[in-house]
């Protein structure tokens, strides 16, 4: 049995991506490791910290981002297919470069793979997900935040990543273009496995959060778009991660290989323990909406945490 690891990024580093410990976190348990990585500014330091790693394992394939062509954030799947169709393995192990596997999964996540090898229905492996916000000490589990999702899938060449690189669907006959298909797709039939995708895509210091955001809503609507926002004065503040203090407090441990990014934590005193729940950013996040704050009031406390109407790009099986 061969895994693969993959994933892709642009100014990983000059965006606050913990490409290298994402990358790193997985490296015991797979076989080789690609990495697409397009076409970062002068300043931006990603190569270097992937190569640093000192790993025959990881191969870097150089990309050109195209958002005109690949638009609505689709590049982002465009550009995770490009690692996937390098991989050589039996399971291909999918990372955003803002994820990260805690060392007490690994040889769970190995076993699984093994034991699940022949049983070609399964698809896909299906993990669970803490999503932290503004510090690592807080997660996101309100409504909006999906609970679960696809990291491991077949290497089938009819499997693509999809929308904005979130999740994969089967794609017969692919154009290669529409990441964002619904008609003639298929949802994965996927096994789940007992480990966790630790996500820190939202714990930055606020004044780079501000830049992620520009960035990547610009891959979404495009740079016109966000230019008038600019213009507009729409990102002229500081991020606003809202009131932590109301948010669930995370109490175990992060995985070994961020101890160091982890150190590096200097913005606390930016960060709100009072006032009110919601972020006070000119963009609304979609957590803040008043639907979506009643729907989570009423899963948290009224249904136990059962989720209603929950997204589920997969079918479960009983694996």
């Amino acid at each position: 049995m061969k895994i693969s690891g993959f994933t892709m990024g642009k100014n990983a580093l000059k965006l606050y991506y913990p490409m290298r410990q994402s990358i790193e976190s997985i490296l015991p348990i797979v076989d080789e490791f690609v990495v697409a990585l397009g076409d970062c500014d002068p300043d931006d330091t990603t190569r270097e910290e992937i190569e640093a790693i000192g790993s025959d394992k990881i191969r870097i394939i150089d990309t050109v981002w195209d958002i005109e062509k690949y638009p609505r954030g689709m590049e982002h799947a465009h550009q995770t297919d490009i690692a996937k169709n390098h991989c050589t393995g039996d399971w291909l192990f999918y990372l955003q470069s803002d994820e990260v596997v805690h060392e007490k999964d690994l040889q769970k996540i190995r076993d699984r793979c093994r034991q699940l090898l022949d049983e070609r229905e399964v698809e896909g492996l299906l993990f669970r997900y803490l999503h932290f916000w503004g510090d690592y000490a807080h997660v996101q589990d309100s409504h909006c935040w999906y609970r679960k999702e696809i990291r491991i899938v077949r290497n089938d060449p009819d499997i693509h990543s999809w929308e904005s690189a979130q999740s994969f669907r089967r794609i017969p006959d692919f154009d290669g273009l529409n990441y964002r298909k619904h008609e003639g797709t298929s949802k994965l039939r996927v096994a789940g496995v007992d480990a966790e995708i630790f996500h820190y895509g939202w714990v930055r210091p606020p004044a780079v959060m501000q830049d992620k955001i520009k960035v990547f809503s610009m891959n979404h609507k495009g740079r016109e778009k966000i230019e008038q926002l600019i213009a507009a004065h729409k990102y002229d503040r500081v991020f606003d991660y809202g009131n932590l203090g109301r948010l669930t407090r995370f109490k175990d441990s992060h995985p070994a290989v961020m101890s160091g990014w982890i150190g590096r934590f200097d913005w606390k005193h930016q960060l709100r323990f009072t006032g009110p729940a919601r972020t006070l950013n000119p963009v609304r996040s979609k957590h803040d909406r008043l639907r979506y704050r009643i729907i989570s009031w009423i899963e948290k406390y009224l249904l136990f945490g059962k989720r209603l109407g929950e997204f589920r790009n997969y079918i479960l099986l009983g694996k």
